[in-house]
């Protein structure tokens, strides 16, 4: 079951080569994380019809094929009689050929994101020595879904980080958006969507936008402190102008936040004016940076921790209680 919150051809040389991992997680600090290329089952099986491509995906990748087929496409389940030829003809139209190629042109070469993905768990670690490692996969997910996480599993999607100039997404997504779909963000996205995973949000009535911002920003927090961010502002994907907006508004939004009666808030619209990622929904009557609650949940965490210097990561990571962390705390931002 996943654990939510909540797009020619390549040389059959490239393709037999291949290395594909027994999908064991690693629970050793000594790491040497291994991205699995799903994607190139996937192309191989589309663009040759090849089913020695195909028993791969099922056999070596059970879960990751569930995944993809029955949550991140939504055609039917695997075990469905037709859904081979479903997969081909989904994964046949021309434009999706082409961001498969463009993909592969792209991360010929997964080092860099393997480096990153070892170093931030080597050091996720030795505060989280319990935290099992998952086994790590590169899709193409039909500009679907950029990462899924699964049982022992986390997938992402190549084709959402093509970069913010890639033309395609054009013709489909918002400048914002666009920003958020560089390789760079690959690893944070990884580690954020599996964390929140491993540690979600307990269910409980009355919900409000103090627990998400508090939550989220936990989570942002640990991300940023494990991979070695210099700046919240960078961990949150916010450019040089947003940034600066941060630091010059920090104050105002605290106490728009405190005076409207927000940060005790149940109401949808609220909570989600403040988490969602269009930066043009106006809070408060200005515009602001995207996710600007979660931002300000990390400054919440950030002066918890700084004034609770004995709590451990796996002590914060268990927490939930943000009303008391809130009261634990004199935050004057």
């Amino acid at each position: 079951m996943i654990r939510r919150f909540i797009f020619i051809l390549i040389s059959l040389v490239a393709l037999s080569s291949c290395q594909w991992s027994g999908g064991k997680s690693n629970n050793s600090t000594d790491l040497d994380i291994k991205i699995d290329r799903y994607d190139r089952l996937q192309f191989e099986y589309v663009t040759m019809n090849n089913p020695s491509a195909l028993q791969k995906m099922n056999t070596d990748f059970p879960q990751a094929t569930k995944i993809l087929i029955e949550d991140v496409l939504a055609i039917g389940e695997v075990i469905d009689s037709k859904i081979n030829d479903r997969i081909l003809e989904y994964y046949s139209d021309s434009t999706l050929l082409v961001l498969m190629q463009d993909a592969e042109e792209k991360f010929k070469d997964m080092g860099w994101i393997e480096k990153k993905l070892n170093k931030g768990f080597k050091q996720l670690k030795k505060e989280l020595p319990g935290l099992p490692i998952p086994r790590f996969y590169s899709q193409i997910s039909a500009l679907n879904q950029s990462v899924v996480v699964g049982d022992s599993i986390v997938g992402f999607s190549l084709d959402k980080y093509m970069g913010a100039d890639y033309p395609l997404y054009k013709r489909f997504y918002y400048d914002y958006q666009c920003r958020s779909m560089e390789p760079e963000r690959i690893v944070p996205d990884c580690f954020t969507f599996y964390l929140l995973s491993e540690y979600p949000l307990p269910w409980a009535p009355g919900r409000t936008l103090l627990d998400m911002i508090m939550h989220r920003g936990k989570i942002n927090w640990v991300v940023a402190h494990v991979l070695g961010y210099d700046s919240f502002e960078k961990e949150m994907g916010y450019d040089e102008k947003e940034a600066a907006w941060c630091k010059k508004n920090k104050a105002a939004l605290w106490k728009g936040m405190v005076d409207n009666g927000h940060l005790y808030a149940t109401d949808p619209l609220i909570v989600r004016s403040y988490i969602r990622k269009d930066p043009f929904i106006p809070i408060l009557g200005e515009k602001t940076p995207a996710s600007i609650g979660v931002w300000m949940g990390i400054l919440l965490i950030d002066e918890y921790m700084n004034t609770h210097t004995d709590v451990t990561i796996n002590e914060l990571l268990n927490n939930t209680d943000y009303r008391q962390m809130l009261a634990d705390v004199d935050f004057k931002p």
